[in-house]
Parts: structure tokens; C-alpha cells; sequence
């Protein structure tokens, strides 16, 4: 058993249902999410479009509601939240990587990662940050002057500078390359290695399943199985 399986579950995902309403339309995006995310595990959700990753990542970030069901966060429920509690919760536990990096095209990396950091409770400093992902010597780019992989790697130092206590990322090497992705995923590797943050990651890509603890498939809204990964592959070693 590693380390992760033996670990107590940061979420107890519990029956979690989500319905959008489009006119008279219903589309039940969840349908009866059960899932157990357990402290320094590293997590790769996979599945195609539509298949709810992106929508129990998105209540389980805080950025949206469940329709039915209870996400329990360290034995607090997340479902009974309001707004303001919510904010706060983003902002002390959780950072997100996204597809697109959402950097500031006018600040260089060591300011765009101070934009979190000016306002976290107990933050690293930037400078710590983005040595920590690689970009040590890129401190005073700005992103027109960085490939698209250190554009990804300066909004995954963006998003732990605060030290969350979870990571969350949407398809963090979608818009890259098979050599690029990989630095961007030997980064979030080492982040959860070097910090124990927990992380879960979103992807279309089965072969990203190799450097996890454990792979959850989605399908139609629900878990349709779980993988453990006995041995963990690095990233180096994975191609797509």
C-alpha cells in the first residue's frame, strides 16, 4: 500500500448530483458521484467531454453547487457553503490550473505570481515558487517571452505560492505538445511530491494516467471505475 492509500480521504464525495437547466432542457452533468480523494495523493480524472470531471472539480474548487449529494472537506460539508465561505475557501485551500494559463500579458513572472502571494495568509515568495517549477532564471520575463509550457509552469507557481492545501487542474497540457506537457507534468509531480499537495488532474490523455496514484474514468456522469497504480511511471517516461 503507498502512501496515498494509506492516507486519510481531504474529500468524501457522497452521491453527488448536478443538473444544469438549459430553457426547458435538463442535463444531468453528475449522476451520483461517489469518490474518496485522499491527503498527498496524486489523482487523474479521465474521460471524454461531457463526462462530469470538470463539473466535480468545479464543486469540489468551490466555483460551483451541487444539485443533491454532500461533498465533505476534512469532515466540513463544502455542499452547505455559502458565498462568502466559499470565497474563503478558495482563497486559503485551493489553487487552480486551468488550460489556458490567464497570465497578465503586462506583468513579468515573478509579478504575476505575486498577485496571489500579496494576498495569501502565508504565502512562499514568488522567487521560491518558480524556482520550484523550473523558472528559476525566468523571474523578469513576461509572458510574451515564454514558450507556452513555462506560460503553464509560471500559473502552476501562481497557483501554489499560497500553499493550498489541493490542487486542481483542468487539462493543464491540452494546448501543449508531448515534450512541452511533460515539463508542465514533471512540475505537478514534483509539487505534490516536495509539498504533499494533494492533486487531481483532468485529461482526455490516457497515457497522463500512468504518473498517477490512482485513475478515476468517468463516463455519462458517473464513476465508471478506478485504477491503482501498483508502480508509478515518471513523466519522462510517458509519450502521446
Amino acid at each position: 500500500m503507498n502512501e496515498a492509500e494509506s492516507s486519510v480521504p481531504v474529500f468524501v464525495v457522497k452521491d453527488l448530483t448536478k443538473v444544469y437547466h438549459t430553457g426547458e432542457v435538463a442535463v444531468h452533468a453528475l449522476r451520483g458521484v461517489d469518490l474518496d480523494i485522499r491527503e498527498g495523493e496524486f489523482l487523474v480524472l479521465l474521460g471524454p467531454s461531457g463526462s462530469g470531471k470538470s463539473t466535480l472539480l468545479n464543486i469540489l474548487g468551490g466555483l460551483d453547487h451541487a444539485t443533491a449529494g454532500s461533498v465533505l472537506f476534512r469532515g466540513t460539508e463544502l455542499t452547505a457553503f455559502k458565498e462568502r465561505e466559499l470565497t474563503l475557501y478558495r482563497r486559503e485551500n485551493v489553487g487552480f490550473v486551468f488550460q489556458f494559463y490567464n497570465l497578465v500579458p503586462s506583468l513579468t513572472a515573478r509579478e504575476n505570481v505575486s498577485l496571489v502571494t500579496e494576498i495569501a495568509v502565508d504565502p512562499m515568495r514568488p522567487e521560491e515558487a518558480l524556482e520550484m517549477v523550473g523558472l528559476g532564471d525566468r523571474l523578469d520575463h513576461f509572458p510574451a517571452q515564454l514558450s507556452g509550457g513555462e506560460q503553464q509552469r509560471v500559473a502552476i507557481a501562481r497557483a501554489i505560492a499560497k500553499r493550498p492545501e489541493v490542487l486542481f487542474c483542468d487539462e493543464p497540457t491540452g494546448a501543449l505538445d508531448s515534450k512541452t506537457g511533460v515539463r508542465v507534468l514533471e512540475a505537478l509531480v514534483h509539487v505534490n511530491t516536495e509539498l504533499g499537495t494533494t492533486t487531481a488532474v483532468i485529461t482526455h490523455n490516457v497515457a497522463i494516467g500512468d504518473i498517477a496514484h490512482r485513475v478515476v474514468h468517468f463516463a455519462d456522469g458517473r464513476v465508471a471505475r478506478i485504477d491503482v497504480n501498483e508502480t508509478r511511471r515518471s513523466a519522462t517516461e510517458i509519450t502521446w
